[in-house]
């Protein structure tokens, strides 16, 4: 069964991957589970309370959802695609939700402190487990890399968010694959 903060911040999630932070507020969360607005203050006393541990949440996920591909793929190669086809494949079927995190960066200067310091933190996050994969699959001559591992997973990390925002915002789900495909053979192709 699931518990009462448990539906609020599954809900506010949906609000915030419909709309973004400033597109939902308690009475959105009340209407859509049948509870009153003072339940929710309950759980969650202020929204940027209730953002910051959603985020955390979100960023647990996340890094168990990498934690697994790493130990799932021994091959950075199928490491790296597999997080791609994740995203391809939440974009393609809506079967998941859209990046929370993205949505949110896209509103970085409106946002409390405390959320953008997660939202930071999410990405920095992101930005290592890319890094340490590419940089893993470079010693294993996998990847050949036109700049530092660092360098490139900002990249890749850049092109994937902005792929789903661009796929989002157009209604093609296949402009998500056309964007980060040629860079994933970017880096399995040689440099000279």
């Amino acid at each position: 069964m699931t518990s009462t903060s448990e539906k609020i911040l599954d809900t506010a999630q949906s609000l915030i991957v419909a709309g973004g932070y400033n597109g939902f507020s308690y009475a959105d969360i009340s209407a859509a589970i049948g509870i009153r607005k003072a339940s929710i203050h309950h759980h969650f006393p202020t929204k940027a309370e209730l953002v910051s541990v959603l985020v955390d949440r979100y960023r647990q996920q996340a890094e168990a959802g990498l934690n697994s591909l790493r130990e799932q793929f021994s091959s950075p190669t199928e490491q790296l695609q597999s997080y791609v086809n994740f995203w391809q494949t939440c974009i393609r079927d809506a079967s998941l939700p859209f990046c929370v995190c993205a949505m949110l960066a896209c509103e970085m200067q409106m946002l409390p402190a405390e959320v953008a310091s997660r939202v930071r933190a999410h990405f920095n996050g992101l930005a290592q487990w890319l890094t340490s994969v590419l940089e893993t699959g470079t010693r294993a001559s996998l990847f050949s890399l036109a700049k530092r591992p660092e360098e490139e997973a900002q990249i890749l990390m850049a092109s994937a968010h902005g792929a789903m925002l661009s796929a989002r915002t157009l209604g093609d789900p296949e402009l998500f694959t056309a964007i980060v495909s040629p860079q994933i053979a970017r880096l399995l192709t040689p440099h000279s």
